[in-house]
């Protein structure tokens, strides 16, 4: 066989298989053409490659050179026709008409988002931000805040033990009394962290969850200063026309303790006005005499009030979200729906 006959064939098939090429409309016309001329079984330049054994050892090379330069060039233009097919304006089946894919963006979860709503608000009443260590000492988490050890809270029960005395605070209370060993009078914090419980995972409870204390110490500070900061709170975040009520309660850090009730006004969208059931949104009281004895403070001399609410409970509440459980299960499309 002569030299010439498989390369002449080659050169041939390479005009004739960037012809198809150039003419392919579609990707799928463009894969044939492929397997037409490059496929292993059946493609003809792949046919002509296999003729290698059968010339002359001496015209091996110079054919083996030209088959490889004939199928590299054919399969660039391969690919270089399907990034043309595959592109913006390009002949493949593509519906411009289709909606774009938006890109994913980050927002800040519901609960947090509340959390920084409530901040925003007592910031603007003149309260400062505090915060405290997760594991704390019995002191701390209890007896300081005129706990006994043996109330049913201090109990392995209710309370995660860590070793000896060191637990998993049970509350964000313990920030009261760190903040007022360090800090004389006049005091106005909110304290948010996170506080954990043996408590059942359920549509209301978790066993780990945030809570925003919040405490207010100084001279001539009375029942009337707690009230009337905590209803103004309650309408700065519900609205101006939310009610609020104040039932009596115990709490051993507190006397009188109450629980803080709202009813709210909602605007449906046809314009009229519901009003809601009343909604408990926190604990509070004035300070216990014992607990600012505990801090070293004249209990004669200073007073104050304190408050606890929970903010997923609160954002529960505000979104009309049935199930606790639904801010902790990192579901994207119900998350989507609280992004600013």
């Amino acid at each position: 066989m002569s030299e010439t006959q498989p390369i002449d064939a080659l050169r041939h098939l390479e005009q004739e298989a960037l012809s198809a090429i150039a003419e392919a409309a579609e990707e799928r016309a463009l894969e044939e053409v492929r397997v037409a001329y490059l496929g292993r079984k059946e493609g003809k330049i792949s046919a002509v490659m296999r003729l290698l054994g059968t010339v002359p050892a001496e015209e091996r090379p110079a054919l083996g050179q030209e088959a490889n330069r004939v199928k590299e060039a054919v399969a660039r233009a391969i690919e270089s026709r399907g990034r043309i097919l595959a592109g913006p304006g390009g002949g493949g089946h593509h519906d411009l008409t289709l909606p774009a894919r938006r890109a994913w963006k980050g927002a800040r979860h519901p609960v947090t988002q509340t959390i920084d709503d409530i901040w925003g608000i007592f910031r603007q009443m003149g309260f400062t931000r505090a915060r405290g260590p997760e594991a704390d000492s019995e002191w701390y988490n209890f007896v300081a805040l005129n706990t006994p050890l043996d109330h049913p809270a201090a109990d392995e029960q209710d309370t995660l033990y860590l070793v000896d005395s060191v637990l998993l605070r049970s509350h964000t209370s313990p920030v009261q009394m760190r903040t007022m060993e360090k800090h004389d009078p006049p005091i106005r914090i909110i304290a948010p962290g996170w506080v954990y419980r043996r408590d059942t995972y359920d549509a209301t409870h978790t066993p780990v969850f945030l809570q925003i204390e919040g405490l207010v110490v100084d001279e001539g500070i009375t029942f009337v200063d707690f009230k009337a900061t905590l209803a103004e709170f309650a309408r700065r975040y519900w609205g101006p026309d939310t009610q609020v009520r104040f039932r009596p309660s115990f709490f051993p850090f507190t006397e009188p303790s109450a629980e803080v009730d709202v009813k709210r006004v909602i605007t449906r969208p046809d314009g009229t006005r519901q009003e809601t059931d009343w909604l408990e949104i926190m604990g509070a009281g004035m300070v216990d005499p014992n607990v600012l004895d505990n801090a070293g403070y004249d209990s004669e001399r200073f007073t104050g009030f304190a408050f606890g609410m929970g903010p997923a409970r609160i954002a529960k509440l505000k979104h009309g979200v049935d199930d606790l459980r639904t801010f902790f299960d990192d579901d994207v499309r119900f998350l989507s729906q609280f992004a600013r």
